[in-house]
């Protein structure tokens, strides 16, 4: 038998995966027989450094004297090569020497801080997500993190809530093909390199769906909603090889997720073959408590570690009862073992056995603080997450010979406000990296144009003082950019709102400001899809620019001046008020459909407005315009084990250069069960020259066209569908049929 050197070399290096994975194995082993059931418990515990809690703080005076004694297996919240280093240095006194594990909410970035994933997920552009949280990794890992409590996968179909900001919106395709990338970015080549840190898919699951939109609460669905739906994103998050899952806060279907057997044991570790940890969200397994599921903290911790948690963060419940519970015979060793393992697995994965301070590095923390290579990315990236609402006159972009520009509102000269929720705050390090809208419009005009400022009004104050200010300023001006939305830390974490409009008197002072007769731009800063029906309505120009991190002033100078072409598209449905919520666009037909917004008679419509989005999912416009044609499919008929590949032109037909995203929707015709209106099934973003084509393929297989039916069966059935490319999942530019047909 003769064998080529590509082949030997491929041997040897499956060869030596198996050998490391082996010996890992084996000095799990050998550790665990030398643990007592307290070191053991000790490993599935949690505690947050106490300057810098993200939830409900429980102070523990013992902390440090229990680290020594082997007694912790983990930490969040700790911040800097220096504090990781003194913090694993008592754990260097323990017994046994077992390193600790340092967590951190990395959510978009480290100290270079990225736009909000909502407003990523707006860039259509898988590379760049991938690229921010590669950079977000470098960064954190220079400061001893050795794990980041991302991504969050959640679908969300609630922009009342305000974790949305947080996710990639209401699509499970772009949801699970953003997971997939955010994971890669994190983890990079391998774990264990020093420029990669754990990722940590969340929360486990369906917690996007919470009732009324309102954090915490509980969710209740259907499991083929769960499978088709919920589900698909953490699968990729899996498939992507993501270290650890984190359980969520919400009851599923009147069962915690954190006692969730069928989800963590089940689905994850079952059927998935999932091999990391899991760790809980801050205290949701004490939580079991007020949620009626479990009596007291010592039954808690029985039903959470029976379901698969096997890390308890910051509800003590392992700590004060494991042992006890074991001791008992209410659970076995066993399992304390198995949870054991999980976790020393991937300590031993990230090379800390062999060097616990190898990511404590002061020296390689200063030079990553201050990489400008970081800086161009995160610019890059903020320009591509801007999405253009409208620019119906053409305003946009602007004339850098304009000789005087008003720039108004409460967003122009904040600093740390355009991080948003979620980000990072590097105390040692002060906000002059950080770019306002302001500094970015100054760094571009130069000299060239006068720029003139007025507040005008503070973001949610009924104060209209600044009013007067802000008219004259715009009198004195050639163009008028105003700049408003929330406050950065009105979406997030534990930031629901029943009313999701713009707060205070900010656009009332943008209709005051239109009296003038002046060109506006209207810049909206925010972390979820808002209500603005009146500027949606009146106002011409309109440009969503999120939360755009530390380069946001720069980014929203370059699509304003035209530097950078927009290319953004909405990852969420924008309602026109909070009466439509739940809206997404791959809603179910019922047998009374209404086929326009007129359509209303005995129709499932509302008799007060229209069903219809005031912005659609994947809407999104350019300073050029595309034109699609040629839509060519290579056959009309497949059977489940053909593809077929399909065609199209895109020409850049205006005057930029500029990208496009092309989206391709499926709607199964009919079915054993109803099936949406149309499917987000695949999408390219396209960068054309202008006047320039390109010609586009797709495939289409039996995986895109199967779901789940009533048995939770995943495969497609024989019948007719509609394919549909366009511009957004309302703008269909091509559509033809083909045929599903037996063998």
């Amino acid at each position: 038998m003769k064998y080529n050197l590509k082949t030997f070399v491929l041997f040897l290096v499956a060869f030596n995966t198996y050998s490391q994975q082996k010996s890992i194995d084996e000095r799990v082993d050998e550790l665990l027989k030398k643990m007592t059931i307290e070191e053991k418990v000790g490993q599935l515990n949690q505690y947050t450094n106490d300057a810098n809690p993200t939830g409900p703080l429980v102070i523990n005076p013992n902390k440090q004297e229990e680290i020594k004694k082997g007694l912790l297996g983990s930490m969040l919240n700790v911040m800097g090569a220096d504090r990781t280093r003194k913090y694993q240095e008592l754990a260097m006194q323990s017994r046994l020497k077992i390193p600790l594990l340092f967590g951190l909410d990395v959510i978009h970035g480290y100290k270079t801080t990225f736009p909000i994933p909502l407003a990523e997920a707006a860039s259509w552009d898988l590379d760049a997500i991938e690229k921010s949280a590669r950079v977000a990794a470098i960064e954190a890992s220079a400061t001893g993190i050795h794990w980041t409590f991302a991504p969050m996968v959640d679908i969300s179909r609630d922009p009342r809530w305000g974790r949305v900001m947080e996710g990639a919106g209401e699509d499970t395709y772009l949801g699970s093909k953003i997971a997939f990338a955010r994971v890669k970015g994190f983890q990079g080549d391998k774990l264990g390199e020093l420029n990669s840190v754990m990722a940590c898919a969340k929360h486990f699951a369906a917690y996007g769906a919470a009732v009324g939109g309102r954090d915490y609460n509980s969710v209740d669905m259907s499991d083929r909603m769960l499978w088709e739906t919920y589900l698909p994103p953490f699968k990729a998050a899996v498939d992507a090889g993501a270290a650890t899952f984190m359980n969520s806060f919400n009851d599923l279907n009147g069962v915690p997720a954190t006692g969730n057997k069928y989800l963590q044991r089940d689905i994850l570790k079952g059927k998935w073959n999932f091999s990391g940890f899991v760790v809980s969200d801050w205290g949701s397994i004490g939580e079991m408590i007020p949620h009626g599921f479990a009596k007291d903290s010592k039954d808690a911790a029985y039903k959470a570690i029976i379901a698969g948690s096997d890390m308890d963060m910051e509800s003590n419940a392992y700590r004060n009862n494991l042992a006890q519970l074991v001791k008992e015979n209410k659970i076995s060793i066993e399992l304390i073992d198995e949870a054991v393992k999980r976790i020393l697995h991937k300590k031993f994965e990230l090379g800390l056995f062999d060097n616990p301070f190898r990511y404590s590095d002061v020296e390689r923390q200063k030079k990553q603080m201050n990489n400008p290579e970081h800086t161009r990315i995160a610019r890059e990236v903020a320009s591509k997450s801007i999405v253009l609402l409208k620019n119906e006159k053409g305003i946009l972009p602007l004339s850098k010979e304009l000789k005087t520009i008003a720039f108004i509102g409460p967003m122009v000269k904040p600093k740390r406000a355009n991080h948003g929720f979620w980000a990072i705050d590097v105390k040692e390090i002060d906000s002059s990296y950080i770019v306002s809208q302001w500094e970015g419009l100054v760094n571009k005009i130069g000299k060239k144009s006068k720029l003139l400022y007025a507040k005008g009004c503070g973001i949610n104050s009924d104060d209209k003082s600044g009013f007067k200010e802000a008219i004259d300023i715009a009198n004195q001006s050639d163009v008028v950019i105003v700049s408003i939305g929330e406050r950065h830390d009105m979406s997030g974490e534990a930031k629901s709102r029943s009313v999701i409009n713009i707060p205070g008197v900010q656009e009332e002072l943008v209709k005051e400001l239109q009296k003038t007769g002046k060109p506006i731009v209207v810049l909206i800063n925010a972390g979820r899809p808002l209500v603005f029906n009146w500027l949606a309505d009146n106002m011409p120009t309109i440009v969503y620019t999120w939360w755009l991190g530390s380069e946001a002033g720069n980014a929203i100078a370059d699509v304003i001046f035209g530097d950078y072409n927009p290319s953004g598209k909405l990852p969420m449905t924008f309602p026109r008020n909070e009466g439509q919520i739940p809206i997404y666009y791959n809603h179910f037909n019922t047998g009374r459909p209404s086929l326009s917004d007129n359509d209303i008679i005995y129709k499932s419509t509302y008799i007060d407005m229209p069903n219809s989005p005031k912005f659609p999912f994947g809407y999104g416009l350019s300073y050029t315009s595309f034109q699609y044609n040629d839509l060519k499919l290579s056959k009309t008929k497949i059977t489940k084990k053909e593809i077929i590949t399909v065609s199209m032109n895109l020409t850049n037909t205006g005057k930029f250069d500029g990208a496009e995203v092309v989206q391709l929707y499926i709607k199964d015709k009919f079915g054993s069960v109803v099936r949406p209106v149309k499917e987000l099934k695949d999408f390219q973003k396209v960068f054309l020259k202008a006047g320039e084509t390109k010609n586009l393929t797709f495939t289409i297989d039996n995986n895109k066209l199967s779901f789940y039916n009533d048995n939770l069966v995943f495969d497609s059935e024989i019948g007719e569908f509609e394919l549909m490319i366009g511009s957004s999942s309302e703008d269909i530019k091509l559509k033809t049929d083909f045929e599903l047909v037996d063998e």
